[in-house]
């Protein structure tokens, strides 16, 4: 819905400035680009001397929390869990950005790590159980000269659902940008915990406006905040307008004076993409809230878990692809749409790549949202539990391949002892398993792969020049079950009782429903190790000329997942992603074990690696500086759902001084 329309006049003559001063820059974006692909073109690193990699520099900021994660039976949300460190930092005006999960913003000297400035804004971390930033956006003022103060700014969304503009030389606030330099979104969407609204993806950046989602915490009641994505003029912080994903023709129902927004919508929490040509904004919708009970969602969930195209000058919907009809899996599209052009029948089409949880990934045409490739509806299991209901068909890509099997039956439990597979199979043989889509259900189902993925937010990165496609996957079943809402207490009493589910389970509320529901981490053996059979993560490469798979290689090992001398065993629980150079090269972290990688992006070979302090559960950058050398830059930090221990490095490697 537009709010103002004269920005328009000056919007689409900011387009072509704001590109052009984009790609001046190594890396101006979290995903590399505007339209994501985490692609370098430099090509200073290469096979030929990657033994010749070493730590150039390491920041700290002190911003780590450890809190406990689930191995210490902490239940989110309700109890602290160690940060994250997710950020990916970004290159612009000649300076290293990021975010802390404490969400200070610091400028780094891009050649040494020497902290130029930083910034707090104060967020009181006693309301996050999981505090956290996954970068920050930046934007070069149409209007201001220059010489003057906030001519080129850092804009970071605060996890206390604010936007602060900062001067990107000096890190103050610019006062010209909303109140004293933020900007408020809890404006419009009623009353509601601070905690069940959150901002931790940075804005998309289009010409002057600043378009930015949410995360909504899933679970908890049936009224928690809407998903409303809104554009601000990036000069002055006004709304400029919004968009209410709620079906078409449809007037929001409010509910409370002053509301705006329609509550318990999809939201986008995940990292959207802007191509200025088509003047397009691309967005990774979420799953209706709750998660695994849709049947009081009145079809609120029609954008849901979808790929949504949004004219970037007034927020209407050009487009949309729905990944998963009425989905009652948390099988959002967790990913920043990754925009790339390839020749497909003799013709350039500018095509989209968008990486799911089911661990499909869905190829489309960016311009109309059709398919590049046939997609089918094919039956899936039926019977959901009373009240819901479950789409029928669900729809399949039939030529990019999926990157795990979701067949998962009696033959397939694995453990590594045969008391430990045992029990494994009586858990599996007491729950509902058919598959795919197995409806949640009273007594439990088993999701494969669980609601972390498959993929997850790092999403893929793209070689242009090879039109090969990489990304990671994880493959590890979890456990959900639907408890009558008169038997919730005594199922919260029941889970502290049992020693593995206090570990890896969390009762979740869904007040409003019928239903509560128990949500396990992972389907675990009693000795802690997942009961679906590794590898429980790989990394793959997609040919996306003709979308077929060229390799899938397991990724990382159980060292430091498991005691020594478990650590044979290849393929471990990874989330992040990857990042190609123009080279041939793809590097990667996001396992388990404390390494960063570098695979032949043609093979698959695994070329290098180098032990890092921590998981680093992030995606790679990679820059060149104006003295010629290259780095490449990894966040480690741990994660709580992974068990790695919490820490603080920004790391940059270099090739070695001759």
């Amino acid at each position: 819905m537009t709010k103002r329309l004269p920005f328009l006049f000056s919007f689409i003559a900011s387009l072509l400035a704001s590109s052009l001063a984009a790609d001046e820059q190594d890396w101006p974006h979290v995903g590399g680009a505007a339209g994501g692909g985490h692609f370098t073109r430099h090509t200073q690193i290469n096979r030929n001397n990657l033994d010749d990699l070493e730590v150039a520099w390491v920041h700290r900021s002190g911003d780590f929390r450890d809190g406990g994660n689930f191995k210490d039976g902490n239940n989110y949300p309700e109890e602290p869990l160690q940060t994250a460190l997710q950020v990916t930092p970004i290159l612009f005006n000649d300076a290293l950005y990021y975010c802390t999960p404490f969400n200070r913003v610091f400028a780094l000297d891009p050649e040494s790590g020497k902290e130029l400035w930083s910034f707090d804004p104060k967020v009181n971390l006693d309301e996050y159980a999981v505090p956290r930033c996954r970068g920050v956006s930046a934007w070069t003022s149409s209007k201001l000269k220059p010489e003057q103060a906030c001519h080129k700014r850092i804009i970071a969304p605060i996890v206390d659902a604010r936007v602060i503009a900062l001067d990107a030389l000096t890190g103050k606030p610019c006062d010209d940008f909303g109140n004293n330099g933020e900007i408020n979104l809890r404006e419009g969407l009623g009353d509601h915990p601070n905690y069940e609204y959150l901002l931790t993806s940075p804005p998309a950046i289009a010409g002057d406006l600043a378009i930015v989602g949410s995360a909504v915490t899933d679970n908890m009641t049936t009224t928690v905040p809407g998903g409303v994505v809104r554009a601000y003029d990036l000069n002055s912080g006004e709304l400029v307008w919004f968009w209410d994903p709620v079906a078409p023709n449809t007037k929001p129902a409010l509910t409370e004076e002053g509301q705006l927004y329609q509550r318990a919508t999809t939201n986008v929490w995940s990292i959207m993409s802007f191509d200025p040509e088509l003047n397009l904004v691309y967005l990774p919708t979420g799953n209706t809230s709750p998660d695994y009970f849709g049947g009081l969602r009145n079809g609120s969930d029609y954008y849901s878990s979808s790929v949504v195209a949004l004219h970037a000058e007034n927020g209407e919907v050009a487009w949309h692809f729905q990944t998963v009809h009425h989905d009652i899996w948390d099988y959002d599209v967790p990913s920043q749409p990754t925009l790339y052009d390839v020749t497909m029948g003799g013709k350039n089409v500018k095509a989209l790549a968008q990486t799911t949880k089911m661990g499909y990934i869905f190829l489309l045409n960016r311009e109309t949202g059709e398919p590049l490739f046939p997609v089918e509806e094919r039956p899936v299991p039926q019977g959901a539990v009373p009240g819901d209901f479950t789409s029928p068909t669900q729809p399949f890509p039939t030529k990019t391949p999926t990157l795990l099997d979701t067949n998962f039956g009696p033959e397939d439990v694995w453990g590594l002892t045969p008391w430990d597979k045992n029990a494994c199979r009586k858990r599996l043989a007491s729950v509902r398993s058919e598959g795919l889509f197995t409806p949640p259900a009273i007594g439990g189902s088993l999701h494969f792969p669980s609601a972390v993925g498959g993929q997850n937010w790092g999403g893929p990165s793209v070689d242009m020049d090879r039109n090969v496609l990489v990304v990671n996957t994880l493959h590890m079943a979890s456990l959900v079950e639907l408890i009558p809402r008169e038997q919730c207490e005594q199922a919260a009493i029941d889970r502290k009782n049992d020693p593995l589910a206090s570990k890896f389970a969390s009762i979740e509320p869904s007040e409003g429903t019928p239903y509560c529901n128990l949500r396990w981490v992972g389907f675990f053996s009693p000795l802690e190790l997942p009961c679906s059979p590794p590898p429980w993560g790989t990394i793959a490469g997609i040919d996306l000329s003709t979308g077929e798979l060229l390799w899938q290689v397991p990724l990382g090992t159980t060292r430091d997942l498991a005691p020594f001398p478990v650590w044979f065993i290849e393929g471990a629980p990874n989330t992040g992603g990857p990042m190609s150079t123009a080279s041939g090269l793809t590097f990667i972290a996001a396992t388990t074990d404390f390494f960063l990688r570098a695979f032949d992006t043609m093979t698959g070979e695994e070329l290098w690696r180098a032990r890092l302090p921590t998981g680093g559960h992030a995606t790679p950058m990679s820059y060149q500086t104006k003295s010629g050398k290259q780095y490449v830059v990894i966040a480690a930090g741990g994660h709580y759902s992974f068990g790695t221990p919490p820490g603080d490095h920004i790391m940059a490697f270099a090739l070695k001084e001759d």
